[in-house]
Order: C-alpha cells, then sequence, then structure tokens
C-alpha cells in the first residue's frame, strides 16, 4: 500500500487533511475518491474531459513522474485555479510503489 498525503491550499498548515493508504496500479484520482479526499470532485471519472481533479505535485514526486500528454496539458488551461509547473490532473497518474509518500498541494477550488 502506498501512502498519499492531500494538503488543502486554504488550510496549508494542516499536514493531516487527507493522509491514506492506496494500492498500486491505480490512479491518483481513484485512490483519492476511494479516501474520500474534499477537494477532488473528478467529475469526468477520469476520462480526461473535465479538470476537476487538478493538484499540485510536490517534490521530490514532480520530478519522478513522466511528463503530462498533450491532452493533459490542453486540459490544464482549464482548471478553476490557474496552473502551475506541477500541476497534474490526479486521473492521470498512476500509483506506483516508487511514489509511497507521494505529496499533493489541492486547489482553493475545482469550480
Amino acid at each position: 500500500m502506498i501512502t498519499l498525503h492531500f494538503i488543502a491550499e486554504n488550510d496549508p498548515a494542516t499536514l493531516g487533511s487527507a493522509t491514506f493508504k492506496a494500492k498500486a496500479g491505480q490512479s491518483l484520482m481513484q485512490g483519492a475518491l476511494a479516501g474520500g479526499v474534499d477537494g477532488i470532485a473528478a467529475d469526468c471519472g477520469g476520462s480526461l474531459t473535465c479538470a476537476t481533479c487538478h493538484v499540485m505535485v510536490r517534490e521530490p514526486w514532480a520530478s519522478q513522474l513522466p511528463p503530462p500528454s498533450a491532452e493533459e496539458r490542453d486540459m490544464l488551461a482549464f482548471t478553476a485555479v490557474t496552473a502551475r509547473p506541477n500541476s497534474r490532473l490526479s486521473c492521470q497518474i498512476q500509483l506506483t510503489d516508487a511514489l509511497d509518500g507521494l505529496t499533493v498541494d489541492l486547489p482553493a477550488t475545482q469550480y
């Protein structure tokens, strides 16, 4: 199992905004939904058509991820909060054992 940390942008001091375990092989979005993370809307269910699973991936994990596809980069232009260099759509991040401890920041809103 992989430990994941989600930090709410409107409450950055609370490291425990959401910390839980998820299975390797699922997407970060699927893990977040299973863990009941507030702040991941995932309106399209992971079909890369809505940008409501926007997260900002912290280092050292951001540099370990494969680069976003052209489709993901296009969708990041539609996030409610302006995308940053470390912005990703959580539906496009596949969890692996190497991502144990992954920490992401949640935007103030997905809408």
